[in-house]
């Protein structure tokens, strides 16, 4: 069988299509340029997913997000609830970036960085290495079962859900620290919910990655519908180039020699219609039917016809990364204002999130005010006001604290007003603030200054001191 089957089994209810059953795709493996890079891509991707959680920093898990403490730790940096605006920032970052790329070459993100992509090679690499090479997994579904069958297939799924159950619990150790998730696991003491994602997380592998595949592109991934909102003719796209290769044809080695030979006139183009762009792509499209949704942009069917055109000695570029101008023999236009547009925002938005990180306070102040009284009278008369000051310490050291009132009120602190924090501790300090007899009436603005015990200034709070408006 040289080339994919296209029937499509038609289910009919009352007269009408009710669904069409599409055949399955058999992927053939191909090495080129594009394949390497995309390789090259799944090694990166999942070596910082499978890794990233093995790592510590300064004792802590290099990326942590920590839900119960409502903490994220990543790359040696702890972020807190406050600081889930520069998460707001990262995100409109991501979506800008995929606006960027797309509009520059694009489906860059779904050929080479999607997790269904990258996930998708990996059980595809599984599969050929179980059940052999295309026309070997062709030949196996096709046939009856029997041993054979039964081994490889068996093997094959075996190999997938093992793969699948260490990528779950790969997910959950970013949420709980995976050495301790790790323990729980070997002493089968995994709680509900971390048992839960792991399998959760592992059922959608294996279905996403495993069965679905190219499915998920096709028909479950939203990118695809929109994708054109981003596109113009100068969106560099991967197309194939009809007035070089048309009329398609099989053609025999005498005819290929003649065209070595510089015949000068011939009534084929140099598609020689092999078919081995379609049975290397991995949503079984034909990309010589032109720019369709189902194509990922992987480059695989330029890397099998350039490999095509080597052998019969023809030039590369039958199939290449062009755009629609340059196919219509104008002028290739990559580098245009909607693109600078989108790296101009990007660069300044990746700034402002550098200088947000940068610029982080190392420690969080809130005062609040005694909710049981306003304000008190001891001795002579004096006013005092009681206040609980919470503070946390963001920095991954122990701090020592000293607080006072910034204010010009005649005002003093009654009782101790410092305290030492470990790295991430919260702590809520008594403060009370006392005026003289007289001093103060009414409510009054007072700052509290938090500082180190080196005098550098960490944080400030505004609160209100209140008093009786008459003596």
């Amino acid at each position: 069988m040289n080339g994919q089957s296209r029937k499509i089994d038609v289910r009919v209810v009352d007269g009408g299509a009710l669904y069409a059953r599409q055949p399955k795709v058999y992927p053939r493996e191909i090495d080129g340029r594009f394949q390497r890079l995309r390789i090259a891509a799944v090694f990166w991707l999942l070596g910082m997913f499978y890794a990233f959680p093995w790592i510590s920093v300064g004792g802590q898990q290099l990326v942590l997000f920590d839900l119960p403490a409502r903490r994220f730790h990543v790359f040696g940096l702890t972020f807190w609830p406050q600081d889930f605006y520069l998460l707001t920032l990262l995100l409109i970052i991501a979506a800008l970036s995929l606006f960027f790329f797309t509009a520059l070459a694009g489906r860059l993100w779904c050929g080479y960085a999607c997790p269904q992509t990258v996930w998708t090679e990996v059980f595809l690499w599984i599969e050929r290495r179980i059940e052999g090479d295309r026309n070997a997994r062709m030949r196996l579904d096709k046939a009856p079962w029997n041993r054979n069958k039964l081994a490889r297939k068996t093997a094959k799924h075996v190999a997938w859900v093992v793969f699948a159950l260490w990528t779950g619990f790969t997910f959950v150790g970013f949420f709980t620290p995976i050495r301790v998730l790790g323990a729980e696991v070997l002493q089968w003491r995994l709680g509900g919910w971390e048992a839960f994602w792991v399998l959760f997380y592992s059922f959608a592998t294996w279905g996403n990655a495993g069965m679905l595949r190219e499915q998920v592109c096709k028909y479950m991934c939203p990118y695809a519908r929109f994708q054109s909102a981003m596109f113009d003719r100068d969106t560099l796209v991967i197309s194939y180039d009809v007035a070089r290769g048309e009329p398609r044809g099989h053609r025999s080695r005498a005819q290929l020699r003649s065209v070595d030979a510089g015949v000068a006139t011939r009534t084929l183009g140099d598609c020689i219609d092999c078919r081995a762009c379609v049975q290397v792509c991995p949503t079984g499209i034909d990309i010589r039917e032109g720019l369709q949704i189902d194509c990922i942009a992987c480059a695989a069917c330029i890397d099998a016809c350039d490999d095509v055109m080597d052998k019969i000695g023809l030039a590369r570029g039958l199939i290449r990364y062009t755009t629609e101008n340059e196919l219509g023999g104008k002028a290739r236009r990559i580098l245009r204002p909607r693109v600078f547009a989108y790296a101009g925002a990007l660069c300044v938005l990746v700034a402002a999130f550098a200088w947000g990180v940068a610029a982080r306070a190392p420690l969080i102040a809130e005062v609040l005010h005694d909710r049981n009284a306003l304000f008190r009278s001891v001795g002579d008369g004096a006013i005092e006001n009681s206040y609980a000051v919470k503070l946390a310490n963001k920095s991954d050291r122990a701090v020592a604290l000293s607080l006072h009132a910034d204010t010009p009120l005649p005002l003093r602190t009654i009782g101790s007003a410092s305290v030492s924090l470990d790295p991430g501790e919260v702590f809520s300090l008594p403060l009370t603030l006392r005026a003289e007899p007289g001093a103060v009436r009414g409510r009054n603005p007072v700052t509290i200054v938090v500082s180190a015990d080196d005098g550098r200034e960490l944080a400030r709070a505004k609160a209100q001191f209140f008093a009786p408006e008459s003596p």
